[in-house]
């Protein structure tokens, strides 16, 4: 009788799941098929920054036969997955939310919300400021022997390998305000270390970028300012002592 009463929630849990998940991937197929017939004008603004910069009468090329047909695809879900984010995470929110203490709603919000703007706000940063002035350096310093053809695929690859580097990287500030509820470091602790993380974050800078100065310090010059954001969002987040902890609901 008591296995079934513990089997029962568990049940209920995976249905749960199954239909927080059926939800997600719809909402994500609904997005990849209104998407589809944009296609190609999506991988023509994605090209833009490059294209802008290559010489008269150049463009880009298709070294696989397939990936003329391809790389617009696999942008296009890439694209749709861009846009599904806040739909994905709120059901991962529906479903994780019951479990949390009412504190834990109120400070995940806001850490939920910060985090997806962050993320879009490193893409756009990444598309708007960064590919140009990346690609303005590395076409400008070519010799003039050299031909710049691009690949389309690769050319893809490279983009959103850009696009997750700074997306996740202006992720910082919401990483340091876990790290700081969790009661694994504290805002002194991380004033203190201030020196290391401005080293930290250029060796990062270095990791995730390609190997030209004007992207890795494109990268680590905002992280070092959000590093800082950090400091102040979790030293206004953290909790009063004496605060009692609410109960689960």
């Amino acid at each position: 009788m008591s296995d079934g009463n513990l089997e029962s929630p568990l049940i209920e849990h995976l249905i749960e799941l199954r239909g927080r998940l059926v939800r997600a991937l719809l909402g994500l197929g609904v997005v990849v098929l209104a998407l589809l017939p944009f296609a190609r004008t999506l991988y023509t603004h994605l090209a833009t920054p490059l294209v802008s910069q290559l010489p008269a009468g150049q463009s880009m090329i298709a070294i696989n036969p397939a990936g003329a047909f391809f790389a617009p695809l696999k942008l296009t879900f890439f694209t749709a997955v861009f846009v599904s984010v806040p739909w994905l995470l709120y059901q991962a929110w529906a479903f994780v939310a019951p479990g949390l203490y009412a504190r834990e709603k109120r400070l995940a919000l806001p850490l939920l919300g910060s985090a997806i703007a962050l993320f879009y706000i490193g893409c756009a940063f990444a598309y708007f400021l960064v590919l140009p002035s990346v690609f303005h350096f590395l076409t400008t310093f070519r010799p003039d022997v050299i031909a710049i053809t691009p690949d389309a695929s690769a050319y893809l690859d490279f983009v959103l390998a850009i696009f997750f580097a700074f997306g996740a990287s202006f992720e910082l500030p919401v990483a340091m305000v876990i790290l700081v509820l969790l009661g694994w470091v504290t805002p002194q602790q991380l004033r203190e270390g201030r020196g290391y993380a401005v080293v930290g974050i250029f060796v990062v800078a270095a990791v995730l970028t390609p190997p030209d100065v004007v992207s890795q310090l494109m990268l680590a010059l905002p992280m070092c300012v959000l590093y800082e954001l950090g400091i102040h969002a979790a030293r206004w987040l953290l909790p009063r002592p004496g605060n009692k902890e609410e109960q689960p609901q």
